[in-house]
């Protein structure tokens, strides 16, 4: 199986909602975002023209506009803790989620995202979110 790969940078913070540890209170990440596509039938042989399962411009400009320009120096909080701690409501670069904003429910969101933006030839098959040097949430399309 042929894949690509893209990665993306994006700084963030959060908090996390019932939490004991430090991550309940607001805190910032460095975002990695490893987006990982295939062909959707790959036949044998090399591809057709141009030769790209997706031309990594086309795939940059998709994730940019639709996760990194959502997400970047923002604020992203649930309406759980924001309910706990109403003050916050002022900040200009919140967004507010139904989900604790954990790296496992960015994955969920920014897959959703993706595959409803790929074009149909195009399989969104991995994704690697690190939240510090050495910590990740991954998904992976279950037709691996």
């Amino acid at each position: 199986m042929l894949l690509v790969t893209k990665i993306f940078h994006f700084e963030m913070a959060h908090a996390i909602n019932g939490y004991q540890g430090a991550c309940k209170n607001i805190h910032g990440h460095s975002y990695e975002l490893h987006v990982t596509v295939s062909a959707d039938n790959q036949e044998k042989g090399y591809i057709a023209v141009p030769g790209f399962i997706i031309d990594f411009k086309e795939l940059k400009q998709l994730v940019k506009s639709s996760i990194i320009d959502v997400l970047d120096h923002k604020l992203l909080l649930s309406r759980a803790y924001l309910s706990q701690n109403p003050g916050i409501h002022s900040q200009e670069n919140l967004v507010i989620w139904n989900a604790e904003p954990t790296a496992e429910n960015l994955l969920l969101y920014i897959q959703a995202v993706i595959c409803e933006k790929l074009p149909k030839h195009v399989n969104l098959g991995r994704l690697r979110l690190y939240e510090t040097k050495d910590s990740y949430a991954e998904w992976i399309n279950g037709l691996f």
